[in-house]
This record gives structure tokens, sequence and C-alpha cells, in this order.
């Protein structure tokens, strides 16, 4: 029989030691992860299984009270359409007259038909005066005023448009036409002088290339020699060579 040297015993014996250790470090890692949980897929720690939800580093289950369903993170509850939150339950929504249920937990639970309004857990049509109509909305008066009519004391009053002038596109006032100028509630037509156009706009007149401004009128531009009107067209700038003095373009070296 062959003795077994003394140096391989030691070193069986500390591989041993050294694997006892790793081994109970696994298990301790094993067993920190609790019931109905999962190792995350990436980092450390855990995640609770659908239907259950941590608590004081465990995992409890989610109870699902009658007419809810598992909300899509699976940690929480929902409760059905028709039904709303009230404690640990959920309480069926008594939806009045004139409205429909809606999915929301975080209303009254239905909202008024087209048309109505909510007041004190009703849904009431408002009052629509003449030459109005209902809109669907929760905030103002419920309705609009027609084309042609404006909003004035609760009631629609007609919009009264001058001559030379038009309905504006939203129909609740009025613009003066092209060479016309409001003026109060009338429309008074704008005065061109000679050497005169009207802008873009219609609204007001400009002076053509080569005058100026002044007044009601529009005055000539008086250009010196070497000079020229500028890009404005209603002053002038000197030729290369020259500077401005006064009314004169002088040479340079002057």
């Amino acid at each position: 029989m062959h003795a077994v040297p003394v140096r391989l015993i030691v070193s069986c014996a500390a591989l041993f030691a050294t694997a006892v250790p790793a081994s109970g470090y696994a298990q301790d890692s094993k067993s920190a992860i609790p019931d109905n949980a999962r190792p995350r897929s990436y980092g450390t720690g855990w995640d609770c299984n659908r239907g259950f939800r941590e608590t004081g580093g465990r995992c409890v289950l989610v109870v699902v009270p009658a007419n809810a369903y598992l909300s899509p993170e699976g940690s929480s509850w929902v409760c059905n359409r028709g039904f709303r939150p009230d404690g640990a339950v959920c309480a069926a929504v008594t939806v009045p007259m004139n409205a429909y249920a809606v999915d929301s937990q975080y209303d009254r639970g239905w909202r008024c038909n087209r048309g109505y309004r909510e007041a004190a857990g009703r849904c009431l049509q408002p009052a629509v005066p003449a030459h109005a109509y209902a809109v669907d909305a929760s905030y103002g008066t419920g309705w609009e005023c027609d084309r042609g009519f404006r909003e004035s004391e609760g009631a629609c009053a007609a919009v009264a448009v001058p001559a030379n002038a038009y309905l504006v596109r939203a129909g609740d006032d009025w613009k003066c036409e092209r060479g016309f100028r409001r003026v109060s509630e009338r429309c008074d037509p704008i005065a061109v002088p000679a050497n005169a156009y009207l802008d873009d706009l219609g609204s007001e007149w400009r002076c053509e290339r080569g005058f100026r401004k002044d007044g009601t009128r529009c005055a000539a531009v008086r250009v010196p020699d070497h000079g020229f009107i500028n890009y404005s067209g209603d002053d002038w700038s000197c030729d290369h060579g020259f500077h401005k003095q006064g009314d004169a373009c002088l040479a340079a070296n002057d």
C-alpha cells in the first residue's frame, strides 16, 4: 500500500476549506429572495411576481375585489367600467339621467351627454337663448351665438355691420373693406394723396419711391449731385467717393 504524500493531503484540505464558504454564500444569496419573487434581469435585487406587491421586504398577494382586475403592472388593481374604488372594494357608479359611464378612477365615473351640464350631481340642459346653439364644453355658458351675433348679457345680439364693412371669420365682429378705416362704429374712406398708394392690408397708404411721407401728403425726395435714391425709396445716399453733409454730397477729401 502506497503512502499518500503529506503535501497532497494539506492541499486538498485547503481546497475544501475555501469551497465551503463559497457554497454557503451562494445559499445565503439565494435565500435573500423572498417567496413569490424573482431576481431582476439586470442589476441586483429582486421584483415580486405578477399578482404580488412588495411590503416590508416580502411579496404579499394582491387581493383583487369583486368588479376589479389586476393592473397592467400586476402590483395593484383597477375597478371595472361602471365601478369606482371605495377603500378596499369597487362600488357601483350611479349614472344619472342624460349621462354615461366612463372608464376613469379619478372623477365621478360618469359624464353628461352632449348638450348637458353637471350641476349638483345631475345633468341639466342649459337654457339656450335665441340665435344660439348648444356646445359640448364643461366650462362657459354651454352655448355659442350664431354667426352674425355676439354674446351680450346672457343673450345673442345682432352684429351691426356698417357700410363698407364685412363680418370677420368668427362671425362676432366686423372689419372695414380695403380702402376704408374703422372710426368708432363706421368705416371712413382712406384719403390717398398724390404719389401714394394703399398698403397690402388696404388700411393705410404709403408714398411711392422717390417720395417721403410729410403729414397727409407725399413730398418729393430732393437728391443732390452725386447722390441717388436709396433702397428704402424715401431717402438718398451719396455715390462712392462722396459723403453726406447736410443736403449735399461732398468729395471724400473735402
